[in-house]
């Protein structure tokens, strides 16, 4: 299916369902979550939908920078959404807010690569969360946008808290996240 978008495999028609799900030159989905936005493109174009489409997303450049969640205590299920820019790559920052079981939230962040998962396997990130006397780190290799979120959490490659957590590093409901960015 995806041929004239490079991809050269030839598969048996029960192999094909498969591989089309997974497969590197199926078009890019609106990386961004928490919209309803069903725009769909090549992997180049995907910087500029995001700037001209989600207006609302900062871009911050460098290494290190820090991801500031401001309002964590809105109720219901929230995403809040980054740039950053480093190495000649884009990385989308996620920080999102979910009911896990009844009654109980949690918070999944996770790095995305704006770029294929081979390019991804280059990179690693981590987050950290400093308080007063306490300090939570997470490092890994970012998924792809391929991939999204949804999979990052499902396979558990983020950092996840809950609510007391959260709290725990907020200062007037709002939650700074070191980012750190490094090659492979």
């Amino acid at each position: 299916q995806f041929s004239t978008t490079g991809c050269s495999l030839a598969l048996h028609h029960t192999e094909k369902p498969k591989h089309e799900a997974i497969c590197e030159y199926r078009p890019y989905s609106c990386p961004c979550p928490g919209t309803s936005c069903d725009w769909e493109g090549s992997l180049e174009a995907v910087m500029s939908h995001l700037m001209h489409a989600h207006k609302s997303i900062t871009t911050l450049q460098g290494e290190d920078i820090i991801f500031l969640a401001t309002d964590i205590n809105l109720p219901g299920a929230v995403d809040w959404v980054m740039m950053q820019s480093c190495f000649g790559h884009h990385f989308m920052l996620v920080l999102k807010k979910q009911e896990k079981c009844e009654g109980h939230q949690q918070f999944f962040a996770t790095v995305l690569l704006i770029g294929t998962r081979k390019q991804a396997e280059s990179f690693q990130y981590r987050l950290e969360l400093h308080g007063s006397c306490h300090r939570l780190t997470w490092e890994a290799s970012p998924c792809s946008i391929h991939d999204g979120v949804a999979v990052a959490i499902r396979s558990s490659n983020c950092l996840v808290f809950d609510t007391a957590t959260a709290h725990l590093f907020a200062d007037n409901g709002n939650l700074g996240i070191n980012v750190t960015i490094s090659t492979c």
